[in-house]
């Protein structure tokens, strides 16, 4: 018995070394590939990628010649990637943005319908997104921005969406969440029963707001709170700017079905992907559309690195604190 187990144990250890080693022997190929690959766009300054991304198109819909982009706003809006057992996801906010550029600098591009299904994210990156919709119909009037909402398009979703000329929902989405949110724990009860806390080496009296090891300081919120209706004025502004509403009464945060949201003139339309094309043809006044998809191709590093895999928990809430255009229950 003591002899089948060791010889278990050892084969389990041979088995885990492959493993090693085939994983080393799959990165150094990968690094050989990108060596000898050749130099990258841009490098020799034939055009800068960032600012005029070459992306590949796929034909994703209709038959006519009216060249519109479908750009999917998917997942919540943050940069960097978000980091998985092996590998990472790309950068959303980036990724959206190397798109609408595209589209921004293709002349015969009439039109981006922008999916969106988001809880919201960053402050900057939603503004981000926004201004770069803006930027692309301002590159040429007659351009046209169609929003077509799924499943969720709240806070940051929501702002991004006020860059469209007309906002149609499918009949479950919910819309809304105007506002900013800011979370962070506190553990000082915590520390206090455990013997923990912290030492703070700071150069002002505000430097540590929020330090999760003391007190919570009824200046430190007022401040915070000062830059939250900052944000929130920009927010609601451009909201009733966009909708063209009265008043902010509707813009406390709160979410609408699909429903509530065209009662209240959050959304122009509610309906389906065809009628979304439907609209947009209306709105340029032409026939059919010849829709396109971008998409990148990845080099044998990228496509290794970015594997799908198990991603990380979700640690956002042990995070530094952020403002947020964020719908979080």
């Amino acid at each position: 018995m003591e002899n089948r187990r060791s010889t278990v144990g050892f084969w389990i250890a041979i088995a885990l070394l492959a493993m090693v080693l085939f994983g080393s022997f799959l990165l150094n190929i990968g690094l050989f590939a990108a060596q000898f690959a050749g130099r990258a766009p841009g490098v020799d300054g034939d055009y800068p990628v960032d600012q005029m991304p070459e992306l590949d198109e796929v034909w994703s819909y209709g038959k006519g010649k009216v060249k519109v982009a479908r750009i999917p706003l998917i997942g919540v809006i943050v940069r960097g990637r978000r980091e998985r057992m092996f590998g990472y996801e790309p950068d959303l906010v980036e990724s959206v943005l190397r798109q609408v550029r595209a589209a921004t600098n293709d002349d015969d591009m009439r039109a981006i319908i922008l999916e969106v299904d988001s809880p919201g994210g960053g402050v900057t990156a939603s503004d981000d997104i926004y201004n770069a919709l803006m930027d692309f119909k301002e590159r040429d009037p007659d351009r046209k921005v169609v929003v077509f909402m799924r499943d969720l398009t709240a806070s940051g979703g929501y702002y991004a969406a006020m860059a469209g000329d007309y906002l149609m929902a499918e009949p479950t989405s919910v819309v809304g969440s105007v506002g900013v949110i800011m979370q962070s724990l506190n553990m000082k009860g915590l520390g206090d029963k455990i013997g923990l806390s912290a030492v703070t080496i700071k150069s002002g009296e505000n430097k540590d707001i929020l330090n999760p090891f003391e007190e919570v300081d009824p200046q430190h919120v007022a401040m915070l709170q000062e830059l939250i209706d900052d944000m929130y004025d920009r927010f609601a502004a451009i909201v009733v700017q966009s909708r063209g509403l009265a008043d902010r009464t509707l813009l406390d945060g709160r979410i609408f079905t699909a429903r509530g949201a065209l009662i209240n003139k959050m959304i122009d339309g509610i309906g389906y992907w065809d009628d979304a094309v439907k609209k947009t043809q209306e709105l340029l006044d032409e026939g059919d559309l010849y829709v396109i998809r971008y998409y990148q191709k990845m080099s044998f590093m990228e496509t290794l690195f970015s594997a799908k895999m198990p991603a990380l928990p979700d640690m956002t809430m042990l995070e530094a604190p952020r403002f947020m255009y964020l719908w979080k229950p």
